[in-house]
């Protein structure tokens, strides 16, 4: 783990702790402005900023982003991506001292710590009547609510997935119409890949991401029958068999050299770009890789299953993505919630989200001509019957942080032969003490 890293963690978390004691129920200047019907279209003149987190869909925004600006030339929006890591703390640093964006994207998991600390906007008054919400993502919309309060909308959904290289699953004597179905079955594949030779490798494990194993990690432990999270004070978390039995099938992995070795040092900049390159035979990953995978390698056969778990036929997902939100301070807030209309606009549903084979962000958009034409994107839609979104205000400490405790567990389970009772043992307690003060 980077310096860089510990040091934007470090700031996360303490800015957030403090910024939360200090935040007050007034009114702020956004507050204060008159609330009009939201149209598609620029309430006011002149360009907005957006900050969004790299290391998510930025294709899916850069279109949704360039959408806006070619309909809306007089309020154009200027999109920064900043590093993931530094993302948390920039944005609640950014609060405190005034100098926020007029928007931004906020990875979904997060929303419910701004909430709670009133970092951001409610939107309840601006967009109650909004049809569009009724069909909106369920999980984006669960974690964009508080108190009863709606602070966002989904900007992009991500469900996890496993992907598999139907040509690499072909050359190793592989059904490539059959992906695994168990954690057991996607060992014995595993081996068979690598056996290959050369620089090919059966499986993937981004080696120091947290977010990118919650994503994908996570759900081979729901699947197994585990729980993960404490949801708050009190709550016990790591329950079930299903944490050990996945934590020893991601050793044996790494022990069977089933992973490459630089797989070790991935801190989720190019995560996305593993499954295309062609030499990963298995690999949980998001929606988002289907067109990307086809970009990178055209001639490349892959399929997509849902991820198993340590009983046949078991099976998970986490749903992800992205909110759109509007931090406290930003002076264009009357564009902000208009570009979160055009965002749930007919549309931009199929003729952005759906026609770069994204998921759509609202359910009664899914039948589309796009989706109807690409069987990949129906297969992956599958995971969203069997996924799930944790909601947690201390989500970042305990997962995501790059110092939490989950990596911590996961490093120690990959990369050791720590005793993994004791490795769960102590991720428990960090955990439980982290969501005692949450």
């Amino acid at each position: 783990m980077s310096t860089r890293s510990r040091r934007a963690a470090a700031i996360a978390t303490a800015t957030l702790l403090l910024f939360a004691g200090a935040c007050s129920s007034g009114d702020d200047e956004a507050a204060e402005e008159p609330v009009v019907p939201a149209t598609t279209s620029c309430a006011g003149t002149g360009d907005l900023t957006m900050w969004e987190r790299s290391g998510g869909n930025k294709q899916m925004v850069d279109l949704l982003v360039e959408a806006w600006n070619t309909k809306n030339p007089t309020c154009k929006i200027n999109l920064t991506y900043i590093p993931h890591t530094e993302m948390v703390g920039k944005i609640a640093q950014g609060i405190a001292s005034g100098e926020v964006p007029d928007l931004m994207g906020m990875d979904l998991i997060y929303a419910p710590q701004f909430e709670k600390a009133q970092q951001l906007v409610d939107l309840t008054d601006r967009t109650r009547d909004w049809p569009e919400l009724k069909t909106a993502s369920k999980g984006h919309m669960t974690v964009a609510t508080w108190e009863d309060r709606l602070y966002g909308v989904p900007l992009y959904a991500d469900v996890s997935a496993l992907f598999y290289n139907q040509d690499l699953f072909k050359r190793a004597g592989l059904d490539p119409a059959k992906p695994p179905v168990s954690l057991a079955e996607m060992r014995a594949y595993a081996d068979k890949i690598t056996a290959l030779g050369g620089d090919v490798k059966g499986y993937y494990l981004p080696g120091n991401c947290a977010g990118c194993n919650i994503f994908t990690v996570g759900p081979l432990m729901w699947a197994s029958g585990a729980k993960i999270e404490a949801t708050g004070p009190g709550d016990e978390p790591l329950t079930g068999d299903g944490v050990k039995q996945v934590l020893q099938f991601t050793r044996d992995m790494v022990k069977a050299g089933n992973v490459h070795e630089g797989d070790r040092a991935e801190n989720g900049e190019t995560f996305h770009l593993q499954f295309g390159s062609g030499k990963v035979g298995m690999m949980g990953t998001g929606n988002f890789n289907i067109t990307l995978a086809r970009q990178q390698n055209p001639k490349m056969k892959f399929g997509i299953a849902l991820l198993p778990g340590a009983a046949p036929n078991s099976s998970a997902s986490f749903i992800g993505g992205d909110l759109v939100v509007v931090p406290k301070g930003s002076k264009r807030v009357a564009d902000a919630v208009n570009f979160m209309k055009f965002l749930l606009s007919d549309e931009v549903q199929v003729e952005v989200y759906a026609k770069a084979l994204n998921l759509t962000t609202r359910e009664d958009m899914v039948k589309n001509k796009y989706f109807e034409a690409e069987p990949l994107v129906q297969d992956v839609a599958q995971a969203l019957t069997v996924g799930r979104t944790p909601y947690t205000t201390t989500f970042f400490e305990q997962i995501n942080s790059p110092q939490g405790p989950w990596l911590q567990m996961l490093q120690r389970a990959y990369y050791t032969d720590d005793n993994l009772d004791t490795v769960i043992a102590d991720a428990k307690k960090s955990m439980k003490d982290i969501a005692s003060q949450g």
